[in-house]
């Protein structure tokens, strides 16, 4: 079944190493670039936005244009994330922008104002939305804690059987009514779960329907530690590359705070047609 399986994943955010990582996770299962897709936010929190960028772009992989990427195209003052102005977030945010916003080269500006918002996906019959934050805005953030009502809104703007998200940074899939909303996760950043692994997902295709496999990585976060302090970037994200815990809660409803430092679980979600499925541990 990998001969159909595609490879989802979000927010790089300038962490080469993971993106290095993933893309040797990729060619182990033989999954090739037009069988992946990247939900956005190529540049962020790390060190090495330029080699990073350049890797995915070299790569051929697709990329659904993420709020970064379009401040960067454009050269804007800061991340336009959605972070409440008097949040720790937004305060935190203002360095790690300023430094990728810096050093990014003109060409990848140009290239990243060239970006998708919205890339349909056929697997297993069903239609899939794209997009980094919701129908209604880039920088929305969606999470599994946000009601269903918000996501069927956004499921019935796009038109789609399901929805390929980003931005919020964590992984989840949820079933609504039939139709579906799934995070892959970030690559970039842990997921606040108190390790320091990094996310993305598998969405196979079978007889029954379509299995979504919620992957953990693993990665050299110590190099991707040392490329942040050279890029003379403050310790709370450096840090979080290790304990696996966000520097600030401030934009997480509060069941996802409750389970700050709670290991997430690999798992599988079984989507058929017209039925409902739980998530399952995968082996």
């Amino acid at each position: 079944m990998l001969d159909r399986t595609w490879l989802l994943f979000g927010g790089p955010y300038g962490n080469l190493q993971a993106t290095e990582a993933l893309l040797t996770e990729a060619r182990s299962l033989g999954i090739p670039a037009e069988r992946m897709l990247c939900t956005g936010d190529l540049a962020a929190y790390c060190g090495d936005p330029v080699e990073t960028i350049d890797l995915i772009r070299d790569a051929g992989i697709p990329v659904v244009m993420g709020n970064c990427d379009e401040q960067l195209a454009a050269g804007a003052d800061d991340c336009g994330c959605g972070f409440d102005p008097e949040s720790s977030c937004a305060r935190l945010s203002a360095d790690w922008y300023a430094y990728s916003n810096s050093v990014v080269r003109a060409d990848q500006r140009e290239w990243l104002a060239t970006l998708p918002k919205r890339i349909d996906l056929e697997i297993g019959g069903r239609s899939l939305a794209a997009i980094h934050g919701s129908a209604r805005a880039i920088n929305e953030f969606i999470f599994a804690g946000t009601p269903g009502s918000t996501k069927q809104d956004s499921l019935d703007a796009l038109g789609c059987d399901g929805v390929v998200g980003g931005h919020c940074g964590l992984p989840f899939t949820e079933q609504v009514g039939n139709r579906l909303w799934h995070n892959p996760g970030v690559i970039g950043m842990p997921a606040n779960d108190g390790t320091a692994r990094v996310w993305f997902s598998l969405v196979t295709p079978t007889e029954n329907g379509v299995w979504i496999d919620h992957r953990a990585l693993g990665y050299d976060h110590e190099a991707a530690q040392a490329a942040m302090r050279r890029a003379g970037l403050p310790p709370c994200y450096r840090e979080a590359l290790v304990t696996g815990l966000w520097p600030s809660l401030d934009v997480l409803p509060q069941g996802e705070r409750a389970m700050t430092g709670f290991a997430i679980p690999q798992t599988r979600f079984a989507w058929p047609a017209g039925k409902t499925s739980p998530l399952f541990n995968a082996a």
